[in-house]
């Protein structure tokens, strides 16, 4: 990060050896995934609700951000040197950055409106309609930009052994307030939306428990979609999190870089499942409502040349 202070920066031989093949699968598992869920979205969606304007914005980051992994694996391929320039150092690690916070927050107001619609049905924000999600929207990738625009501001370069790393993670000694921030961000990003999720989980599951009759399924659909989303979160962005966190904890110890190689290790080896989770998004849409399911059953049967059941059609009006 700045100048003023000393960060460390460290050969990883098993990353360069393990992490490009596995950012070439995330990036053509995810691509195609998301492609097809955008594709629903715009052109077989009988009827928009707030749950699909969110997760066709997630499908959204989720599709611009799988294009800078080709661009990471080859950066591991070439034992962490970055031949691009810095510019575009500065953008792809904004877009990473934004892609993960983007990924947590639009997930977290889906669990929201499930959660309130489910527990709160008569409150008055379901019935504020696709104008209202369409602001919340808005307002959360205010809050992505602001909260991660300052990766634009400076260099990210970081050389060592005639390499240029492009790093946003480097572990710097002393204090830097951007460096700071990006790792407070980082953690609270993930901590505060995960309680969120799990304060919805337990209320909708509870809620299941005490009604006798869901003869549409609605609630039970609904455990099963924030269950997905709970997995999102514990497979995808708990373990950078955690590593994040051993990383501070090592800093009050030690001022040394000898003493961070194998954290260090282990957090970009976290990270990688980080950009995991635009593989699995699409997983979550089919949970997210008949309406999903019930089209992609539709243009599945189309491509099958099945017939389409009465069952899945009336599938894909129902929120």
């Amino acid at each position: 990060m700045a100048n003023s202070t000393v960060c460390c920066a460290f050969d990883s031989p098993i990353l360069d050896q393990v992490l490009p093949p596995i950012l070439v699968l995330e990036f053509m598992f995810g691509l195609m995934g998301n492609f097809v869920a955008l594709w629903m979205f715009i052109f077989y969606m009988d009827t928009w609700k707030p749950n699909s304007v969110y997760l066709t914005h997630l499908a959204v980051a989720d599709s611009v951000v799988l294009f800078c992994l080709p661009f990471r694996a080859d950066y591991y391929r070439r034992g962490k040197n970055w031949i691009y320039g810095d510019v575009l150092c500065r953008i792809l690690l904004f877009l990473l950055a934004a892609n993960r916070a983007a990924g947590i927050f639009f997930l977290t107001a889906v669990a929201v409106d499930r959660y309130l619609k489910i527990v709160h049905p008569l409150n008055k924000i379901n019935r504020m309609g696709l104008k209202y999600a369409l602001w919340v929207s808005f307002g959360l990738w205010c809050l992505i930009v602001a909260m991660t625009a300052y990766l634009l501001s400076e260099e990210h370069f970081f050389y060592n052994n005639n390499r240029t790393q492009c790093e946003s993670f480097n572990i710097c000694m002393g204090f830097n307030p951007l460096s700071t921030w990006h790792n407070t961000f980082y953690v609270i990003q993930f901590f505060v939306p995960v309680g969120i999720v799990t304060f919805c989980t337990v209320r909708i599951t509870w809620q299941l428990k005490s009604k006798t009759v869901d003869s549409q399924g609605k609630i039970k659909r609904a455990v099963q979609f924030v269950l997905a989303v709970a997995l999102v979160f514990i497979i995808c962005f708990f373990p950078s999190s955690i590593s994040r966190i051993a990383v501070w904890i090592l800093k009050y110890w030690y001022n040394e870089c000898a003493y961070f190689r194998e954290a260090n290790l282990a957090f970009y080896t976290s990270v990688c499942f980080t950009y995991f989770n635009s593989v699995l998004n699409p997983l979550v849409y089919y949970f997210s409502s008949p309406a999903f399911s019930g089209t992609f059953q539709k243009v599945l049967y189309k491509v099958l040349g099945r017939k389409v059941t009465d069952e899945v059609t009336t599938d894909t009006t129902r929120a």
